[in-house]
């Protein structure tokens, strides 16, 4: 009777010692594997949308003024420009303000990195050229100076 238990006693401490040993064994060469790779998404720059004219003043396009603002400004996730802000002036405020106020409105995908919208900042310049022909409404400004 005793032999018997020893015989029973020895094969399950065998049997866990071969589980063990699969285990251990399995841990170890899951190791060497090669890592998995996640395939990498390429990071994407902000893309505009919607992106509408500023209004021209009046004044400045009758009189034949123009210029370029840059400006640079935060795009944020929602594609929302934020945090406006004049780099170069172009030397007429009315001009630099219009940019400005035109800029607020517009609309951009969001730069991406690793798939996921992130914020980040964009230059943008914005020119105004005066018309080739005179608007109809500069003959009526020059009635009332």
């Amino acid at each position: 009777m005793t032999r018997h238990l020893l015989n029973a006693n020895v094969r399950r401490a065998t049997g866990n010692a071969s589980v063990f040993g699969l285990l251990l064994g399995a841990t170890l060469l899951a190791g060497c594997e090669a890592p998995i790779q996640t395939p990498a998404v390429a990071p994407t720059q902000p893309l505009a949308v919607d992106t509408p004219p500023p209004e021209y003043p009046a004044q400045l396009a009758c009189d034949d003024i123009g210029g370029t603002v840059q400006l640079i400004m935060k795009i944020g996730i929602d594609g929302h420009p934020t945090a406006i802000r004049v780099e170069n002036g172009s030397g007429q405020p009315a001009l630099d303000q219009a940019a400005m106020a035109a800029v607020e409105g517009w609309t951009f995908r969001p730069a991406t990195r690793n798939g996921e919208p992130v914020s980040t900042d964009l230059r943008v310049p914005v020119t105004f050229t005066p018309p080739t022909m005179r608007p109809d409404m500069c003959f009526r400004l020059d009635e009332q100076r």
